[in-house]
């Protein structure tokens, strides 16, 4: 099945290249889920004399340059190219976006890949400047950082075998083995709803490894957000399918230190330019929108 070539090569790129890589100019493309389709050239412009009063971290980046946490095996989203380093998709590109809003020159931008398990400690021990890689905005995790947004709507669904017809929706889980990653909502919440027995619910670190397992018939669903799974989807449109139910809301934020309420005004402003001005636009189109992912503009909700 081409569907493991997929696999394998996500997991490997995602497995043994998981160090820091610097960022591509704020000038670059933006591919098709990393595969090497059609590209479109997104630019940037560095924002001059930028200062964020009241805000650590904006100091820290300052001195020390600016270190943002991603994901690296989501294609159309957060994509780590295992021959050249580079990161792609939609949440690189708002990442991007944002540095630049701050001041930040492509040179000063340092991309590390911060599986979801690790998001809260890496943001409050400064491992990561902020965090952009499909992190869902919840109550529970406002307890130990705090996110500017949402930059993105999302939902949680279903990644299935393309010739898999008994799963149609969360409510014929049952019985079913149901993998997702660590530390994510969408797992927690096919085990506090029960929709499958505990002992069917399969975690890995990188939904890449979900992604092996369906191939290889282990487990039968991948669920997460239907924006990731659509890119996979798109990549192997023979093999695998999204099944269209999405029975939660994901909506997307930047996730920074806590204490910096300065730092969180700061990324919203840019943030509400950027849907403003066409920006968000731009950046969807060249990237997520072309895995058919739903282009519904968020909400800012300030905090």
């Amino acid at each position: 099945m081409r569907i493991r070539t997929l696999a394998a090569g996500l997991l490997v790129g995602a497995l043994a290249l998981t160090a820091c890589g610097k960022a591509g100019s704020p000038t670059g493309d933006a591919q098709q889920g990393g595969d090497g389709g059609a590209a479109q050239s997104l630019t940037y412009p560095v924002a001059q004399n930028v200062d964020v009063a009241g805000s650590a971290t904006f100091t820290k980046i300052k001195s020390n340059g600016l270190t943002i946490g991603v994901k690296d095996d989501q294609p159309g989203l957060g994509l780590k190219d295992p021959t050249t380093g580079k990161y792609t998709g939609f949440d690189v590109e708002i990442a991007k976006m944002i540095a630049a809003g701050l001041g930040v020159d492509e040179s000063k931008i340092t991309f590390k890949t911060v599986d979801s398990g690790a998001r809260e400690a890496a943001i409050a021990n400064g491992d990561v400047d902020y965090y952009v890689g499909t992190y869902t905005i919840n109550d529970k995790r406002k307890q130990q950082v705090s996110f500017a947004g949402p930059y993105f709507q999302a939902g949680q669904d279903l990644l299935v075998r393309k010739d898999d017809t008994s799963i149609t929706g969360p409510e014929t889980l049952k019985g079913k083995k149901v993998c997702s990653v660590t530390g994510s909502t969408p797992i927690q919440r096919v085990r506090d709803q029960g929709l499958t027995e505990p002992n069917n619910i399969v975690e890995f670190q990188k939904y890449s490894q979900c992604v092996e397992k369906l191939a290889t018939r282990e487990v039968d669903a991948l669920t997460t957000d239907d924006a990731i799974l659509k890119g996979y989807a798109a990549q192997e449109p023979d093999t695998l399918k999204v099944v269209g139910k999405t029975f939660s809301q994901e909506p997307y934020g930047i996730g920074l230190n806590k204490d910096d309420s300065a730092l969180r005004n700061k990324i919203d402003d840019l943030l509400q330019a950027a849907l403003d001005d066409g920006t968000w636009q731009k950046i969807y189109d060249a990237t997520l929108g072309k895995s058919g992912s739903a282009a519904t503009k968020p909400t800012i909700q300030r905090y």
